[in-house]
């Protein structure tokens, strides 16, 4: 029994080793709570810190302007008028010049063809013209050869007139007269040299046919210039000059 109680004797602790041992473990239990509460203001001002910037990265970049330098904002402001500038001249200057020259263009182009829709129809009436007066200035009977060539006189103008009303008072009609003549003009072929709204020049081929009395008739070709002006709203033979 002796050793028995020794032995629990050592086993169990004495109240004075109970006591040593719980203040060790209240005084680790105060330093635990003294670190605990010492921590939790410092994660408290670091969240204040936090949101702190948050705020001002947010102001940040509602206001871009406001920690700028003044230096770069001039300079932005310079080149930001140019701009303004050239947009102000591309809506009051340059449109405005464009339309101008596309409406002088517009109206360039018409009168271009509108002349060249005159100048067609000038051809097509000058050659008419000149192919009709033609047949009329080179055909004539004996009979009414007086009639005839003075019918085909109005169908000149300037001094041509005068050229040919002398030659048929000196030359044809006498002719024609006593020898009993008549001829006949046709124009195969003509075609335009050039065609103003009252100037012309046309080309022609022309076959006319002589009888001289009982005589068999005689066929003589020829190629003729003739320049004709529209007078009065008719085109008149001006020069009639053989090629």
């Amino acid at each position: 029994m002796s050793k028995l109680q020794s032995a629990t004797a050592k086993v169990e602790p004495t109240e004075s080793e109970k006591e040593s041992a719980a203040v060790p473990t209240g005084t680790a239990t105060g330093h635990n709570d003294t670190k605990a509460e010492s921590t939790t203001p410092v994660d408290t001002e670091t969240e204040d810190l936090t949101g702190d910037s948050e705020d001002a990265e947010d102001a940040a970049r509602d206001d871009p302007q406001a920690d700028a330098d003044p230096q770069i904002l001039e300079l932005a402001r310079a080149k930001a008028k140019p701009r303004i500038c050239g947009t102000w001249f591309l809506a009051y200057g340059l449109l405005p010049g464009l339309a101008l020259l596309l409406a002088v263009g517009a109206a360039y182009l018409k009168d271009q063809v509108g002349l060249a829709s005159e100048s067609g129809i000038a051809r097509i009436e000058s050659v008419a013209a000149a192919k009709e007066s033609t047949i009329a200035l080179l055909s004539y009977k004996p009979e009414t050869v007086e009639k005839d060539l003075e019918a085909a006189r109005d169908r000149t103008t300037g001094t041509f007139t005068d050229s040919y009303t002398q030659l048929t008072h000196d030359v044809v009609i006498p002719g024609a007269k006593q020898k009993h003549i008549s001829a006949v003009a046709k124009v195969p072929a003509a075609a335009s040299v050039s065609a103003t709204p009252n100037h012309a020049v046309a080309l022609l081929f022309v076959d006319q046919t002589v009888v001289v009395g009982p005589d068999q008739p005689t066929d003589t070709a020829s190629s003729v210039r003739v320049t004709l002006d529209k007078i009065g709203g008719r085109w008149l033979i001006s020069g009639f000059d053989p090629v």
